[in-house]
């Protein structure tokens, strides 16, 4: 039984059909990635499986662990292990990254967590993306550089541990060092987590130190082409024009 299945998904945004009838298989522990074009509908996909309330999802099915959750609420499909990294991650003035993220796995996991084993777990995981320990009580993301951002992201995946992480243009911004520091801290996550990753990008630095299971190609809304690792290689030589019919 595949861990997320979509099935003919059909999503709109202001009454504009933007996905055509989407299908869609990822299993437990895979790494999925999701390429095409600027405008292709990739991030509409991200955030129609997350039950965005702008995205409306007019035909079709979306199905995690076995359960249908196309019209469940966001929340709800957080806490049952799925999670969003944003392309351009919000800044919340009056929050702190550190509060938000205990907060967040409180809201998961339906427990207390205690503060000195919180701050133990979070010191760690900051460790481990080299970001500076005194960002964990600054507001979120406000003042952040576009890597911090990202790696702040990265750093709530690997305390909340989802089943699913979907990861929408994760490397978009970051130069060389950013992006070796984030895929070591989505190599993490595989490692001790060992959940299925969804990858959402036009590019493909972030793909070059992780095991790629499936490539899907998407155009104009529509599932263009599907095959393995050799996919990206395709991409990366010949573009997606080849796909655009």
């Amino acid at each position: 039984m595949a861990l997320l299945e979509i099935k003919g998904l059909k999503v709109s945004v202001e009454d504009k059909e933007i996905l055509h009838g989407i299908d869609l298989s990822v299993g437990a522990g895979e790494t999925h990635v999701i390429m095409g074009p600027n405008g292709a509908g990739k991030s509409t996909l991200g955030f129609a499986i997350m039950g965005s309330p702008e995205y409306e999802k007019t035909d079709g099915t979306v199905s995690f662990d076995g359960e249908d959750i196309t019209e469940e609420s966001t929340d709800k499909i957080a806490k049952k292990g799925i999670f969003l990294s944003f392309q351009n991650p919000v800044e919340v003035p009056g929050v702190t990254l550190s509060s938000f993220i205990r907060n967040a796995l409180e809201q998961v996991t339906g427990e207390r967590i205690r503060l000195w084993d919180f701050k133990k777990k979070l010191a760690k995981a900051m460790e481990a993306l080299d970001m500076d320990p005194s960002y964990a009580e600054r507001d979120l993301n406000v003042g952040f550089s576009g890597g911090e951002k990202k790696k702040a992201e990265i750093l709530q995946l690997l305390m909340l541990r989802p089943s699913l992480a979907i990861l929408d243009e994760t490397d978009s911004g970051l130069d060389v060092d950013a992006v070796r520091t984030v895929s070591a801290g989505i190599e993490a996550y595989k490692k001790d987590v060992g959940g299925a990753l969804l990858i959402i990008t036009h590019s493909t630095k972030i793909l070059e130190a992780l095991d790629v299971d499936r490539v899907h190609v998407i155009v104009d809304g529509k599932n263009a082409c599907e095959g393995g690792r050799e996919l990206v290689d395709n991409i990366n030589e010949n573009g997606f024009e080849q796909f655009v019919k």
